[in-house]
């Protein structure tokens, strides 16, 4: 019997390991990227740890209608997650490996669950032990994701209601650390809003004075190729902002810029006061003075509004470019990335 018992013991203990797992990814998500949008949105960080709890709770319940179903989602969520990337050449074993817990692993958890409906269906009597161990993996299944949200919780809730807000979103002058620069004000400028509900890629910026004059149409150049540094120089949006940042003129002006990483980098603050710093060149953490990390506050950013990253006017090569977050952190993108979170500020000198 207790051999027998053994796949749905490890089935239960790596379905509530997989939920606490989005349920750590979740509200720490939440508290990162969601906090501050309007309602529900940063509810949604929330759904496939809800989603997951779901599944364990019907599969400890019903073990073979919930391990069909779980088959059934992991296959298709791994097929989601892996195959474009195995498609396009972009999954070595490091990634694979990565998505390992939350794609393929819950494929072989949906089956040890149907294995464990099997064994019930063959039993006549249920033992006073195994109707503990049920009641406990159930109740294990409901607490053990409310301890880990209440623990992220614990660390990330203290910061984002310590945030920086003064309301202004005009240009904002930022001093210090090297660099004296106005950034533009909230506008065409500055995390310009568009119809699919983000914000534009670094290739529609770079390109937006390429006839027709605009972003529309600017994924890529004509001949498909990725704008440059030098596209982003003399044909990007900022060369077209008014003196005063808030409208776009049909000639370029040459009056605003695309920060350079290093420029945003040193911009980045914390509860008033700039954060120290520095980029050394490469994606990754950035050495910053300050006890803490940056975070979004004004002047650099805006709390209430989606983007937590800023698209600078640097090119990793001719199909990536730079941004930095607000909490201090460099990567890169695809050019022709734009989403909800990629946001861009124009900049001028005093």
């Amino acid at each position: 019997m207790s051999k027998s018992l053994l796949p749905g013991l490890i089935a239960a203990g790596l379905m509530i390991l997989i939920t606490c797992l989005w349920t750590f990814w979740g509200v720490a998500e939440m508290y990162y990227e969601g906090w501050g949008n309007p309602f529900p949105i940063p509810v949604f960080y929330l759904v496939p740890a809800a989603i997951c709890l779901s599944l364990t709770v019907l599969a400890l319940l019903w073990p073979r209608l919930g391990g069909w179903i779980i088959v059934i989602v992991g296959s298709v969520f791994s097929a989601l997650i892996l195959g474009p990337r195995v498609a396009n050449g972009r999954a070595p074993l490091t990634a694979l490996l990565s998505w390992m817990p939350v794609t393929l692993l819950v494929v072989l958890v949906g089956t040890m669950f149907i294995w464990e409906g099997r064994r019930r269906r063959k039993i006549e009597d249920v033992s006073p032990r195994e109707r503990r161990w049920r009641r406990g993996a159930v109740a294990l299944a409901l607490v053990a994701p409310l301890l880990v949200a209440a623990g992220v919780s614990a660390y990330y809730l203290p910061i984002v209601l310590a945030r920086v807000d003064d309301g202004d979103r005009g240009p904002r002058r930022i001093d210090g650390n090297g660099v004296s620069l106005i950034w533009a004000p909230a506008g065409p400028g500055w995390n310009w809003k568009q119809p699919f509900g983000g914000y534009p890629a670094w290739n529609s910026l770079a390109l937006y004075g390429v006839e027709p004059v605009g972003l529309e149409g600017k994924a890529r150049k004509p001949d498909g190729s990725n704008a440059s540094e030098q596209d982003m120089m003399t044909t990007g949006l900022c060369r077209y902002l008014d003196e005063s940042g808030s409208t776009l003129t049909p000639e370029p002006q040459n009056i605003w810029r695309m920060p350079t990483t290093d420029e945003i980098a040193r911009s980045l603050v914390l509860h008033g006061q700039n954060a120290g710093c520095v980029w050394n060149g490469e994606p990754g953490r950035l050495d910053c003075a300050i006890k803490g990390r940056p975070d979004k506050e004004t002047p650099l950013w805006a709390p209430d509004q989606p983007p937590i990253y800023y698209w600078s006017g640097d090119e990793l090569d001719e199909n990536q470019a730079f941004y930095v977050s607000y909490n201090g952190h460099v990567g890169v993108q695809p050019k022709s990335w734009g989403n909800p979170r990629h946001g861009y500020r124009c900049v001028r000198n005093p």
